[in-house]
């Protein structure tokens, strides 16, 4: 028995030896030419200096600070990552929606309320989008594509689709047709898509995080056969290829633009910006602002809200225009988490401590950063006054009657907020 457990023992051991040399490559008969997989040195080659080119973007006080530059670092392989997804599902002729933006996927500074997916079609394919509608405030399902010329050197947008204006079954599901032109003898709920599309992009956004569902969503091309065969060695080449230019694009894109508006002389205050060329919705109204705060300091936002809204949000980005953490930061609010005071003012709060109020905009350790906010589908679109002020002086200049949260309270909440999300489909 003795010599039986010794003899398991050593095999064992063999074995790991043996899964640890073929994890590390260490094979006699293993390809020593670094080429073996064409494309995968470009592809690392492509992405090697991606941070040096978005640390280029910004000032030298950024580019010296070691914090900034592991930030830029963690851009870098979001969008690595992002490109990577996209790389391994891109099939338009097989699509799936896929994440694009969330709160680890920060390029692009994503709106913390919006869930995104994205799909790679065929110019002119015929594609069927199905599932169940679920109750958030909007989806939108937006082509995207090559530049399209327009008067005065402008780009002309897409076409944008809304799914909750599409008919449902008692189940609430919907099934609708998206083409260029309606397939004949077709009744059904259809899209006409842009000829030159290749990409869709979901926007599901909901103020309700607890109780608002996002809906189910499938994609598949009906104008050719179902199954998927072998995808062949070229096609796969140029994924892995593409991956540098998509991530070089999108990683240093904005990060810039804290700067930009700090140049503007928009510190601590905030002016409309027109975001659908950089993809931002169209027919929603953005606002924002750079702010830089001292640790005895905060910002206090005031505005009207529009009579009739049917969303509207205030969010926090860092130096490098990333959405800050609000899975485990109070650093967004919307419509539905925050409270409008008797006079029929909204009063947020933005700072690094916690003040103890409801509507409270953490900066999370961010002494600088930018402060966005969005009105969408409102019959008015105000831009907020913004007051720098001690925070001892916060309670003189809020209403009587300001709710008071405790830290205990503010745990609590921090907790349940996280939980919520962690909740929410990210696939």
């Amino acid at each position: 028995m003795r010599i039986s457990r010794i003899l398991r023992s050593v095999g064992a051991v063999a074995l790991g030896i043996g899964l640890l040399s073929k994890a590390t490559g260490v094979w006699a008969d293993a390809p020593s030419s670094p080429g073996a997989v064409p494309g995968w040195t470009e592809f690392l080659d492509g992405v090697r200096d991606l941070p040096d080119r978005i640390l280029a973007k910004l000032p030298p006080e950024q580019r010296d600070d070691p914090q900034v530059r592991q930030e830029v670092g963690r851009l870098a392989l979001s969008a690595v990552t992002a490109a990577g997804i996209d790389a391994l599902a891109s099939d338009p002729d097989h699509p799936a929606f896929v994440p694009q933006l969330n709160n680890y996927l920060t390029v692009g500074q994503p709106n913390a309320d919006t869930n995104y997916r994205s799909a790679k079609i065929a110019p002119g394919g015929v594609y069927r989008l199905r599932g169940v509608r679920g109750s958030m405030n909007q989806v939108r399902v937006a082509e995207a594509g090559p530049p399209k010329s327009g008067g005065e050197g402008r780009t002309q947008p897409r076409p944008v689709h809304d799914i909750n204006a599409l008919h449902t079954d008692e189940q609430g599901r919907f099934d609708v047709i998206l083409s260029p032109t309606r397939p004949e003898g077709y009744t059904g709920d259809w899209w006409q898509s842009d000829p030159a599309t290749n990409m869709l992009l979901v926007r599901m956004v909901g103020s309700d995080w607890e109780h608002k569902k996002e809906p189910s969503l499938s994609i598949e091309r009906v104008d050719r056969p179902a199954p998927r065969p072998r995808p062949n060695a070229d096609k796969l080449e140029a994924a892995l290829r593409g991956i540098p230019a998509s991530a070089g694009f999108i990683a240093p894109l904005l990060v810039d633009r804290p700067g930009k508006l700090r140049a503007e002389g928009y510190v601590n205050k905030l002016k409309a910006v027109d975001l659908t060329q950089l993809g931002g919705l169209a027919g929603q109204f953005y606002f924002e602002g750079a702010y830089a705060l001292k640790k005895d300091e905060a910002l206090l936002i005031e505005t009207a809200v529009p009579a009739k809204c049917t969303y509207h949000s205030l969010i926090l980005t860092n130096d490098i225009y990333e959405t800050t953490d609000w899975y485990n930061n109070q650093s967004s609010l919307n419509g539905g988490q925050s409270s409008i005071d008797s006079d029929g003012t909204l009063r947020v709060v933005v700072s690094g401590k916690d003040p103890g109020v409801p509507n409270w905009l953490d900066t999370a350790g961010y002494d600088t950063g930018v402060i966005q906010g969005r009105w969408m589908e409102c019959s008015s679109q105000p831009i907020p006054t913004v007051r720098k002020v001690a925070l001892s002086e916060l309670p003189k200049l809020l209403p009587k009657g300001t709710p008071h949260i405790t830290p205990e309270q503010r745990d609590a909440q921090i907790r349940a907020r996280r939980a919520t999300l962690q909740q929410r489909p990210l696939w």
